[in-house]
């Protein structure tokens, strides 16, 4: 008698579950911008992209995002083009204050400068995976729009070529970034 309550009460769940959660769900869609810097980097470089979040629960949601960054290394001898595509599960803590972890695609081009080009390292890309973990604010601007700050840590591991003359042993390419955005509901 229990097991057969305990499934009926639990099958009750699974099918609600789902209702509840499609009555509150929400999407944005908007840009974002932010500053970036890797422990190895020549200084800090900007990055811009777009970002689409889904508000699944009040306390859970999921964000895509897809960007550009890039950087130099070994004092200019490779600049590392980056276009991430990532995915995050967000966790909202209080209404505008969220955590974040996820994973992405980073699809990066190492730019040889000209002297290493004569000397024959051409150019390649490639594709790395990344974890993130994040933490930030979201703010209600107006019923359809939100304004969100947040930081990133990215952990990301580059192979770089061994090139002569340039300082590329030992480089660490995790990096963090300050973001800032705005999100319009879809």
């Amino acid at each position: 008698m229990f097991r057969k309550l305990s499934a009926g009460i639990f099958l009750g769940i699974l099918i609600l579950l789902p209702l509840s959660a499609r009555s509150q769900t929400s999407a944005y869609l908007g840009p974002h911008l932010g500053i970036q810097k890797s422990q190895s980097a020549d200084g800090t470089n900007y990055l811009v992209g777009a970002t689409l979040r889904l508000r699944l629960m009040p306390i859970l949601g999921v964000e895509g995002d897809i960007g550009y960054r890039q950087e130099k290394y070994g004092s200019g001898a490779v600049t590392v083009r980056n276009y991430p595509v990532t995915v995050t599960g967000l966790l909202y803590p209080l209404p505008i204050i969220y955590g974040g972890v996820g994973g992405g695609w980073y699809n990066t081009t190492f730019d040889y400068s000209d002297t290493y080009n004569d000397a024959g390292y051409g150019d390649e890309t490639t594709t790395k995976f990344g974890w993130h973990l994040a933490a930030g604010v979201e703010l209600p601007a107006s019923p359809k729009v939100r304004l969100f700050g947040d930081v990133r840590f990215v952990f990301l591991d580059y192979k770089f070529k061994d090139l002569p003359g340039a300082v590329l042993d030992g480089v660490d390419s995790d990096f963090y970034s300050i973001n800032v955005g705005v999100l319009f509901s879809l």
